[in-house]
C-alpha cells in the first residue's frame, strides 16, 4: 500500500474540510485552533509532506530553511500569500498555490457594507436603541452621507475591485479606478469605469477610497502620508485587502484631527493587535473596525479547503497543480 503524504495543517478548518483531508491523507490537525509559534512551524515544516498555512503563519526564509526534505507543497489556505517567502521556496524547489476567485464575492460584499456603515453610520446608529438613548425622530440626528452619485475611487481592479465596482454602480456610485495597467475594454465600459494612471490624482478627486490590491512589496504603504493626505477632508477610506497597504499611523493621525471624515477597517498593520489610538476612534464613532471578516462566510471556507484538497490530490498525483504561484506572478 503506498504510503500517504503526511499533510499539516495549521489552524482549524470547516469540519467537512478537515474530515476529507483526513480521509485522503495523513493529516495533522491543529484542534486548539491556535496560531502555531514559530517553533512549532519549524517543527511542522521538518515532518510534512505537505503544509497547510493560513494569513497567520509567517512562513518565511528561516522557516523554509529548515524544512526536511519531504516537505514539497505549500498549500495555502487563503487567496494572499504575501506571508510566504514564494521566491525561496521556489529556490528550494518547494511548490506554493493558493485559493484565488473563492472569497471574490464574500470581501467585496463585506468592502460594500464598510462603505454604507461608514457613510450613513450604522453602527453608531445600532447602539442607540439598546442603550436606550433614542427619543424619537428629529429631522438634524444621526445624519450621514448619500453615496449615490458620489466617486469611489478603486486601489486595485482585479478579481475583488472589479466585483466591489459591479455592486458600487447599483448603488449609483461613479466607478473610478488605479492599477497597473487597464482592464480589459469590455470590462471597463460595463463598469463605466474612469481609469487613472496617477494614482495621486485619483485619491484628490474621491469621494470614498476602496483599497483592493494585494500587499506585495510594491504596495507596502502605498497610500502613504503624502498620499492620504491628498484625499479630501470629507472623505472615507475602506480597506479590505491588507493593512500593510495603508501607512496606518499616518492615517490615524488625519482621523484625529478631522482631515479625513471616517474610515472603515477590517485589516491592520500589526493584526491581531490593533492601534489603540483607532480604538479609541471606534469608540467615538469616528471609524469602524472590523476583526478580518472580509471572506468569513461558510461557503467561502468550504471553497477555499475545496481548492486546498485539489492543488494536494493534482500535485500528490504527478499533474499540475492548478493555483500555483510564481515568484513572476507577485
Amino acid at each position: 500500500m503506498k504510503k500517504r503524504p503526511v499533510v499539516v495543517v495549521t489552524r482549524r478548518l470547516p469540519d467537512a474540510i478537515e474530515t476529507r483531508l483526513r480521509e485522503l491523507f495523513d493529516t495533522r490537525l491543529n484542534l486548539e485552533d491556535k496560531a502555531l509559534t514559530r517553533e512549532a512551524l519549524v517543527e511542522a515544516v521538518k515532518t510534512a509532506d505537505v503544509l497547510v498555512p493560513t494569513v497567520t503563519d509567517e512562513i518565511d526564509a528561516g522557516i523554509i530553511a529548515e524544512a526536511g526534505p519531504n516537505l514539497k507543497l505549500i498549500a495555502n489556505f487563503g487567496n494572499g500569500i504575501d506571508h510566504v517567502d514564494v521566491a525561496t521556496a521556489h529556490a528550494r524547489g518547494i511548490t506554493v498555490t493558493n485559493t484565488p476567485g473563492v472569497l471574490t464575492e464574500d470581501t467585496a460584499d463585506m468592502t460594500m457594507a464598510l462603505i454604507m456603515a461608514v457613510a450613513r453610520r450604522i453602527p453608531e446608529g445600532a447602539q442607540v436603541i439598546p442603550a436606550g438613548e433614542w427619543a424619537g425622530w428629529s429631522p438634524t440626528w444621526m445624519l450621514g452621507r448619500r453615496i449615490t452619485g458620489k466617486r469611489l475611487g478603486i486601489v486595485g481592479m482585479g478579481r475583488i475591485g472589479q466585483a466591489l465596482a459591479r455592486r458600487a454602480k447599483a448603488f449609483g456610485l461613479q466607478i473610478h479606478y488605479h492599477n497597473r495597467r487597464h482592464v480589459p475594454p469590455r470590462i471597463e465600459a460595463e463598469l463605466e469605469a474612469t481609469y487613472w494612471e496617477s494614482l495621486d490624482q485619483m485619491l484628490a478627486r474621491m469621494d470614498i477610497v476602496s483599497v483592493n490590491c494585494p500587499h506585495t512589496p510594491a504596495t507596502y504603504h502605498l497610500l502613504s502620508a503624502r498620499r492620504l493626505k491628498l484625499m479630501k477632508p470629507t472623505a472615507i477610506i475602506v480597506n479590505t485587502a491588507r493593512g500593510e497597504i495603508i501607512d496606518e499611523a499616518a492615517l490615524t493621525r488625519l482621523l484625529e484631527s478631522g482631515a479625513i471624515a471616517g474610515a472603515g477597517l477590517d485589516v491592520f498593520e500589526e493584526e491581531p493587535a490593533v492601534n489603540p489610538r483607532l480604538v479609541k476612534l471606534a469608540k467615538q464613532n469616528k471609524v469602524v473596525l472590523l476583526p478580518h471578516m472580509g471572506s468569513a462566510t461558510y461557503e467561502g471556507r468550504i471553497d477555499m479547503g475545496e481548492k486546498v484538497i485539489v492543488n494536494i490530490k493534482a500535485f500528490i498525483d504527478g499533474h499540475k497543480t492548478p493555483d500555483r504561484v510564481l515568484p513572476s506572478m507577485l
